[in-house]
């Protein structure tokens, strides 16, 4: 099973930014872990601060992978585009948060992605992206 992880804008700063929401963490060593944890899944990740670079890599493996985990950041809550490209692809996409979108601004609580997605796993921290490797490998 192929599974790669989609990372919107500052998420490359985890670590480092508001350590209250995001934690300590890097989202290297996280993912190094969730490797660990997951050997029967070739994982593969991919972050940028530039939406049309997030469309592209969502085009580029959405007709060939078995799964996508998208954190389209703050991108979620204003990009047509990549929700556009989301329900153009047939990958099934899930989308995650690590903080929980619902209790924060207003603004975030809408997502322009969620309509085209196999679901949503928010404010659950990093753990939002294991959880959302499990619904992939779940039977359903």
């Amino acid at each position: 099973m192929k599974i790669i992880i989609i990372n919107g804008p500052n998420l490359n700063l985890l670590g480092k930014r508001e350590n209250d929401i995001y934690g300590d963490e890097t989202f290297h060593d996280f993912f190094e872990r969730l490797q660990e944890k997951f050997p029967q899944v070739a994982l593969s990740h991919f972050q940028s601060n530039v939406e049309g670079e997030l469309i592209n890599a969502l085009q580029e493996v959405g007709f060939s992978y078995d799964g996508i985990i998208l954190n389209a950041a703050a991108y979620t809550h204003t990009s047509v585009g990549i929700g556009d490209a989301v329900k153009a692809i047939t990958t099934p996409v899930v989308e995650v948060h690590i903080s929980n979108t619902f209790a924060r601004e207003e603004y975030r609580h809408t997502s322009f992605i969620a309509p085209n997605t196999k679901g949503i796993i928010l404010g659950f921290g990093l753990q939002s992206y294991e959880l959302a490797v499990q619904s992939f490998l779940a039977k359903n």
